[in-house]
């Protein structure tokens, strides 16, 4: 059968107007995906989708922590030991899950959009991993739809994107409950029993190794790993520091736990300390008790406590430090080294 020329133009428009209706759809699409999110009262027990709290003026100045709960879609923001805000949260869908560790802020960008997933927005983009997770603006459709990353309501995005900076300790955990306040003293970890030596860590023969001048500003996350029986000292995201450690309790296993310091001094003038979560939800470990058993070496001690400030992190996990792989089942542990 011939087909006239007004039949073939009507059947191209019928192909072509489809076409560019659904990339126009798919443009708008991805742009309401972006949501804006809605602030909410310091005291809402229950947040909704989109929903946020956010109070930067109860703690005006000092060091700042994240905790993203996947399982309860929450992140939570503490500055100087105290909560400023909370907001709900969609992490990654099944197949792109939001691995669970201890992380810091490698890089930030305000107007960053991907390489992986055809030039995506993530505008006020936190990145965690060097493979693509990140803390951005998103969709919060009230459930994980993401693909590996922690979508959080623009409004709120913009707000956090103000307080973090490279090196902010971020702590990606499945333990549901809202992270605790409890009162805690891990900074009484750091104590060295009269007598004792330790063997020096492989790459240094004095027993620690000490180089400040690596990172000499920034966020400071000091790190124990029962696994490693090592402590380590980042700042601004680099390591600055390593001891090994001895002691009866020094391979034990305790869980993942993260501290953060306040500005109140205890009698010694020692920090004092908040308990800020768990990545397993395992109970905290009894500090007391590490400080009996635990063997720093004193130099290392002296320099350690001079980099703790208010909201210094500490994190005590049983999984390896790692920079280039996962440990356990999927916990990444300060995963900072750029491929």
């Amino acid at each position: 059968m011939k087909v006239g020329k007004n039949h073939s133009r009507r059947t191209m428009e019928s192909l072509i107007i489809p076409f560019f209706a659904a990339a126009l759809l798919s443009t708008v699409c991805s742009a309401e995906a972006i949501q804006n999110g809605t602030e909410q009262n310091a005291f809402t027990p229950d947040l909704k989708a989109g929903d946020y709290v956010w109070q930067p003026k109860v703690s005006p100045e000092g060091p700042v922590a994240i905790i993203v709960s996947l399982s309860g879609q929450t992140l939570y923001v503490y500055r100087n030991g105290v909560r400023i805000g909370r907001s709900t949260v969609s992490s990654g869908k099944a197949g792109h899950r939001t691995p669970t560790g201890v992380f810091t802020i490698l890089e930030k960008n305000e107007m960053h959009h991907s390489s992986k997933y055809h030039n995506a927005s993530m505008p006020f983009m936190e990145r965690l991993t060097w493979d693509g997770v990140a803390i951005h603006a998103g969709n919060l459709p009230g459930y994980p739809e993401s693909h590996g990353c922690v979508h959080v309501p623009l409004d709120f995005a913009k707000k956090l994107y103000t307080v973090t900076e490279k090196g902010t300790t971020v702590l990606v955990t499945d333990d549901k409950a809202a992270p605790g306040m409890s009162a805690a003293q891990p900074g009484l970890l750091f104590s060295v029993q009269e007598g004792q030596t330790l063997a020096a860590p492989a790459s240094d023969t004095a027993g620690f190794v000490w180089k400040p001048e690596a990172a000499p500003a920034g966020p400071v996350s000091i790190l124990f790993s029962s696994a490693d029986k090592q402590i380590y000292v980042y700042r601004n995201g680099v390591e600055i520091g390593r001891a090994a450690i001895g002691g009866a309790d020094a391979g034990r296993t305790y869980g993942s736990h993260v501290y953060a310091a306040l500005a109140q001094k205890n009698p010694d003038g020692s920090a004092q300390w908040n308990a800020l979560g768990s990545g397993d939800g395992s109970p905290a470990p009894d500090i007391q008790e590490l400080k009996e058993r635990l063997i720093i070496p004193a130099e290392f001690l002296a320099h350690v406590r001079e980099t703790v400030t208010s909201g210094t992190t500490l994190v005590i996990t049983d999984h390896p430090v790692n920079q280039t792989t996962r440990s356990g089942p999927s916990f990444t542990i300060l995963n900072t080294s750029d491929p």
